[in-house]
């Protein structure tokens, strides 16, 4: 899952981007809303975790202006205000989801992951292929009923892959889908992490490499 952070107190975007990549997202920062609109215009975004009170372009307008366009990216709002009448604006100009500050980060990461599966065509709660099972809200990947001990990134790239359904996923995707910006284009991370992650699924092989093409289940 991509997710965009937007937030103008540095330290606030810093720490909700370091416990959404522990969970496996792909996440970027911007610190204002010139800096989110085009980074929203250059990535296709699933989750957009928006600060409501930011400063130049307002988070209003930045929610107004990724939602005035039918689109796939989700709105989660945040903001200090808790009043009534601050929730229903906010879902008025096109986010999907608010929560207000101070809040608690299992409940942030439970709405982001809630709004990136509904970005995406319907899957199963739990994903299943063959004797391999995973079950992306508990971050548990099973084989035959053994537990797989995945990190965060491996979890995310065979998430990609059984949601993809057996379809050729290239590594320019994955990188785009489940890495963030700061992944050098250029960099062996995908087979790396490929190659990790063939090894810790086991005999026989489900992760088949389509030559010049990419991988699948």
């Amino acid at each position: 899952m991509r997710v965009l952070v937007v937030e103008d107190q540095a330290r606030l975007a810093d720490s909700v981007a370091r416990v959404l990549r522990r969970e496996g997202m792909a996440v970027d920062v911007a610190y204002d809303g010139t800096a989110a609109l085009e980074r929203a215009a250059e990535v296709d975004y699933d989750v957009v975790v928006l600060d409501r009170d930011l400063p130049g372009v307002s988070g209003d307008e930045v929610c107004h202006r990724l939602t005035r366009e039918p689109m796939r990216t989700r709105v989660l709002m945040l903001t200090a205000a808790a009043t009534i009448a601050d929730r229903v604006r906010g879902l008025t100009i096109g986010a999907d989801d608010y929560l207000p500050k101070p809040f608690a980060y299992p409940e942030l990461v439970a709405r982001v992951r809630a709004l990136g599966r509904r970005s995406q065509p319907a899957v199963p709660p739990v994903l299943v292929r063959g004797d391999l099972a995973l079950d992306p809200a508990r971050r548990v990947a099973t084989r035959a009923g053994t537990r797989l001990a995945l990190n965060p990134k491996e979890m995310a790239v065979l998430e990609y892959l059984l949601t993809a359904g057996g379809r050729v996923v290239s590594a320019e995707e994955l990188l785009e889908r489940v890495w963030d910006e700061a992944t050098d284009p250029f960099t062996t991370t995908v087979k790396a992490t490929m190659n990790r992650l063939r090894s810790k699924l086991g005999e026989p092989p489900v992760i088949e490499t389509v030559p010049r093409a990419g991988y699948r289940i």
